[in-house]
C-alpha cells in the first residue's frame, strides 16, 4: 500500500525513517513523490554548439600525461590537454589527485564540467575512461537534508519503484490524457525517476504538470462555489436610472475598462450570490470612480456602502472626495482611530440606524461596537494590506454583504488565476483621457547636483519631491544611500526655506501621519522617505519622484512609488539613480525607462524575480508545486483553468464516474466535503 510508512522498505530502521521524516518523507507515496529537483545531462554535444560557462559533456583523446601540482594545504590541481575535433582541449581538475593514475595518454575520456569557451577549457566536475555511449544520459539530482545521502536515497528509490509502482493509482479521466497525449501516472513517475531521454522526460514533467495545475485549480474553483452559494437573498435591487444619472453627472467620462469592470461589479451586487470580486488597476486608473459607482448604487437598493482604506489620510481624502460627490444623494461619515468621545457616540448610532448611508474608515470600522443598519457592500482598498481575518470581520459585519477587493499592484494574470482563483477577478488597464504620462529617467550618482538642481527648480515653480531610499540608518553589510544621512544631506545643501521631511517604517503610525499631512499641505517641500509611501497619500502637488539605488527594488514595487506623482495637471517626473552590476538590474532599469504600463511591467517582473518574491514568500499564499513553474507553464494554467471550472460548473465530480479518483483526491484534502456539509 502506498500509505505504508517507509520502514517497510529494505534497509530503512528506525533513525533512517526518522531522517527521512525530516526531509517529508514518511509514507511510501511521499517517497515517490519526491521528484529530483534538477537533471545532469551527459550528452556529448559538438564543440560549436556548447554555450560559455554552461554545464557540458565532451569526448575526446588524452594527448599527454596529466601534470599535477600542488597549492596550499591539500589542494590540487590536475591539468591535461584532450583532442576533441582535432581542437586541443585543456581539461583542469581541482582536488582530485588521485585521478592522476586513472588517466594516460591516447586513452578516450569522457568529461563533464563547466566550459569555458573563450579559454578552451574545460572545469571537470565528473569524468569517465571510454566513450560516453556506456553512461546513463540523464542523472536525476535529488534533494537531501541532513544524515540522508543522495546514493542511499536512489537505492531507496528504485527498491520503492520496483515493488509499488503498480499500485499507483491513474487519476486524470481517459479523455483528458488523449485529448493532451499525456503519459500515465505510473509511466510519468517512473520517467521522472529514470528519464530513458529528453523527449519522454518533456512528457512526464507536462502530465505533472497539467495534473498539479488541474488539482489545484479544482480546489480553488470549489471553494469559489461554496463561497457563492454559502449565502443566497443578497440580490440588491438597485435603481438603474439613478445609477445612469450619477455617471453622467461625473466631469469626466467612464474608460472602456471601467464601464467593462463596472458591469461586472454591477451584475454581481444584483445576484443573489455575494460578491467576491478583486478590482485590480493601475495606480490612477479610476478604481475609486468605480467604487464610488457601486456604494452609490447600494444606497439606492436601500443598503449601506463601507470603504476600508489602510491609512488614517487615506480614509479623510476619500471621505473628503465622497462628500463633495455624494452632496445631496447621501450621507458619507468617516470613522478612524482618532474619532473619539461623543462624535464617535454619534457616528456609531447615525450607522445603526440608517442616518449614515456611507462610511469611510481604517480599521476602526470592523471593531466590536460597529453595527450597521444593513450592510450592502463592503470595499476594502489596497487589501493586501489588511490580514484575512480583519477581512473577514467586516464580510459579517453585514448582512452577508457583497465585497470587493480593490488593489494597485497590477498582479500578472498568471498569478491572479493563482493567488486569487477562488475569487472573481476584474482589471482596469487603460488610463483615463488626458492624463500624463510620468517621464521616467535612469542616471548614476555622478548626475546627483544637477538631480538636486531639478528638484530645486520645480520647487520654487511651487511644486513638491519625494526622494525615497531603501534603508534607514547606515549599514554595514549593505552600501545603500540611507534615508537620515541624505535627510541631513538635502537639509545643509538647500536653502533654508525649503523644508525637508522625514519618514520611515520606524516612525509610528500617528508620527508618519503627520508627516504625511504636512507634505500634504505643502509645509513640507521635499520628503525623503523609505518605500512606507508606496501606497499612501495622494498628492496632486508632488511631481517629482527621487529613487536612490534603484535596482535594489523590483519594478513592480518601482512602479508603485512613481505612481505617487502623476496625480495633477502638471507634467512628473520619476529619476531613477542606480548603477546595477549585474545585467538583471541593467535590463530592470532599461524596462522602468520604456514601460508605463503596470501589467506588462508586472509581467517583466514576475520573470526576472520570480512568484515568490512578487508577493514576498511569507505571505504569498501561492501553492508550492513540485513540478509545475507558473511563470514558464501559464499556458497549462489557463488550460487547467478552463478545465476545471467546467467541471464545477457542470457538477461532473457529482455525475461522472471517471472523476471518481479527483473526487476521492478532493475529499481526502478536505475540500470536497466542505461541499456535503
Amino acid at each position: 500500500m502506498l500509505e505504508d510508512t517507509v520502514d517497510r522498505l529494505k534497509g530503512v530502521g528506525e533513525k533512517f525513517a526518522a531522517d527521512l521524516e525530516l526531509m517529508g518523507i514518511r509514507t511510501i507515496e511521499d517517497l515517490l513523490f519526491h521528484l529530483p529537483f534538477r537533471y545532469d545531462f551527459y550528452e556529448v554535444k559538438p564543440l560549436a554548439e556548447i554555450i560559455h560557462d554552461d554545464k557540458a559533456t565532451i569526448e575526446g583523446r588524452v594527448l599527454y600525461e596529466p601534470s599535477l601540482s600542488f597549492y596550499g594545504r591539500k589542494r590540487s590541481k590536475l591539468s591535461f590537454n584532450v583532442e576533441v575535433e582535432g581542437v586541443a582541449v585543456r581539461a583542469v581538475m581541482f582536488n582530485r589527485a588521485f585521478a592522476k593514475k586513472h588517466i594516460h595518454a591516447d586513452e578516450t575520456i569522457t568529461l563533464t564540467g563547466k566550459w569555458d569557451a573563450h579559454r578552451l577549457q574545460i572545469t571537470v566536475d565528473n569524468y569517465k575512461m571510454g566513450e560516453a555511449g556506456a553512461q546513463a544520459e540523464i542523472q536525476p539530482i535529488y534533494s537531501v537534508k541532513g544524515n540522508v545521502t543522495s546514493a542511499r536515497l536512489k537505492k531507496l528509490m528504485k527498491q520503492a519503484l520496483q515493488t509499488y509502482s503498480d499500485e499507483l493509482k491513474e487519476i486524470l479521466p481517459q479523455n483528458y490524457l488523449e485529448a493532451y497525449k499525456l503519459p500515465t501516472r505510473g509511466a510519468a513517475l517512473k520517467t521522472m525517476h529514470y528519464p530513458e531521454n529528453r523527449t519522454a522526460l518533456k512528457h512526464a514533467r507536462r502530465r505533472f504538470t497539467y495534473e498539479e495545475f488541474f488539482l489545484f485549480q479544482l480546489k480553488m474553483q470549489l471553494l469559489r462555489k461554496i463561497k457563492r452559494e454559502a449565502v443566497t437573498g443578497n440580490a440588491q435591487q438597485y435603481d438603474e436610472n439613478a445609477v445612469q444619472q450619477f455617471i453622467q453627472s461625473f466631469p469626466f467620462e467612464l474608460t472602456n475598462a471601467q464601464s467593462h469592470a463596472l458591469q461586472q461589479i454591477l451584475a454581481d451586487m444584483q445576484s443573489p450570490y455575494r460578491m467576491n470580486r478583486l478590482l485590480q488597476g493601475d495606480v490612477g486608473s479610476g478604481k475609486t470612480a468605480v467604487a464610488a459607482i457601486g456604494l452609490f448604487a447600494a444606497v439606492t437598493a436601500n443598503k449601506q456602502g463601507a470603504l476600508m482604506v489602510p491609512t488614517e489620510i487615506l480614509a479623510e481624502q476619500h471621505y473628503q472626495s465622497l462628500t463633495e460627490l455624494f452632496a445631496g444623494l447621501a450621507n458619507v461619515v468617516l470613522l478612524t482611530g482618532s474619532i473619539k468621545g461623543k462624535k464617535r457616540r454619534e457616528i456609531l448610532a447615525a450607522l445603526k440606524s440608517n442616518e449614515a448611508h456611507i462610511i469611510v474608515g481604517t480599521h476602526a470600522l470592523i471593531q466590536d461596537d460597529v453595527f450597521f443598519h444593513d450592510l450592502g457592500l463592503a470595499i476594502v482598498d489596497e487589501q493586501h494590506r489588511f490580514g484575512v481575518e480583519q477581512r473577514r470581520i467586516l464580510r459579517d459585519k453585514g448582512m452577508h454583504p457583497d465585497v470587493l477587493f480593490m488593489t494597485a499592484t497590477p498582479i500578472p494574470r498568471t498569478l491572479a488565476i493563482t493567488a486569487f482563483g477562488d475569487m472573481d477577478v476584474s482589471v482596469i488597464n487603460e488610463m483615463p483621457m488626458g492624463r500624463k504620462a510620468v517621464e521616467t529617467y535612469w542616471t548614476k550618482e555622478n548626475t546627483l547636483e544637477r538631480v538636486l538642481q531639478f528638484i530645486q527648480k520645480h520647487v520654487q515653480m511651487g511644486e513638491q519631491a519625494y526622494v525615497i531610499c531603501p534603508l534607514i540608518e547606515e549599514s554595514d553589510k549593505l552600501d545603500i544611500q540611507n534615508a537620515v544621512e541624505l535627510h541631513q544631506m538635502l537639509i545643509d545643501y538647500y536653502p533654508e526655506q525649503m523644508k525637508i521631511g522625514l519618514m520611515h517604517g520606524r516612525l509610528s503610525s500617528d508620527e508618519k501621519e503627520e508627516v504625511m499631512r504636512e507634505f500634504a499641505s505643502n509645509q513640507i517641500q521635499v520628503l525623503v522617505s523609505t518605500t512606507v509611501v508606496e501606497v499612501g497619500v495622494n498628492v496632486p502637488n508632488a511631481t517629482i519622484m527621487v529613487i536612490y539605488d534603484a535596482e535594489r527594488f523590483g519594478l513592480s514595487q518601482l512602479h508603485q512609488l512613481r505612481g505617487r506623482v502623476g496625480r495633477g495637471d502638471q507634467q512628473s517626473y520619476c529619476i531613477l539613480i542606480a548603477d546595477p552590476k549585474s545585467e538583471t538590474g541593467k535590463e530592470r532599469m532599461r524596462i522602468m525607462s520604456e514601460t508605463t504600463d503596470g501589467f506588462e511591467l508586472a509581467e517583466q517582473d514576475l520573470k526576472l524575480r520570480g512568484p515568490g518574491d512578487f508577493f514576498g514568500k511569507k505571505q504569498s499564499g501561492l501553492p508550492d508545486f513540485k513540478v509545475a513553474d507558473m511563470i514558464h507553464d501559464y499556458r497549462a494554467l489557463e488550460t487547467a483553468r478552463k478545465d476545471a471550472a467546467e467541471v464545477i460548473e457542470t457538477n461532473a465530480l457529482d455525475n461522472n464516474p471517471a472523476f471518481e479518483p479527483i473526487r476521492s483526491y478532493l475529499e481526502s484534502e478536505g475540500v470536497y466535503t466542505l461541499k456535503l456539509d
